[in-house]
């Protein structure tokens, strides 16, 4: 499928505005770096997700992760566009694990990075950043 096509600029933008709505609900005392998700799915319904960060540092769960969780817990597995929003001064792309959660059920998802302090914004199929995701070999 053609995600530049599918995914309208209007669309990009109502998705990092939905992601710039809960950023403030981001729990980063240890980084001090909020990051949103939305999560556009296949559905058509989009899924919002924060970051929470924890003292014992591997206990972090990714605001990407937590929207995906959002997403399975609705019953929607196929994610088409996901937004990453941040105060850090750059967009910042998902994180290996995130990568790897997100390809697991679209390899192909358009990841939309922005950052709500220089006001930029990237925007790449999450294979062009990570080619080959584990898979274990009977998938």
């Amino acid at each position: 499928m053609d995600l530049e096509a599918e995914v309208s600029i209007s669309l990009i933008n109502e998705l990092i505005d939905k992601a710039k709505g809960v950023l403030k609900n981001s729990y980063a005392p240890y980084s001090g770096i909020h990051v949103a998700a939305a999560i556009l799915g296949s559905n058509n319904k989009v899924y919002l997700g924060v970051n929470v960060e924890n003292s014992s540092y591997g206990l972090t769960i990714c605001a990407e992760r937590s929207a995906i969780a959002s997403m399975i817990t609705d019953g929607e597995r196929i994610p088409v566009a996901i937004a990453i929003v941040t105060d850090y001064p750059k967009p910042i792309p998902p994180c290996g694990a995130c990568r790897q959660v997100i390809a697991e059920f679209n390899k192909d998802a358009l990841i939309i990075m922005h950052s709500i302090v220089s006001k930029e914004t990237l925007i790449v199929k999450l294979s062009e950043i990570f080619p080959e995701p584990f898979k274990i070999s009977n998938q």
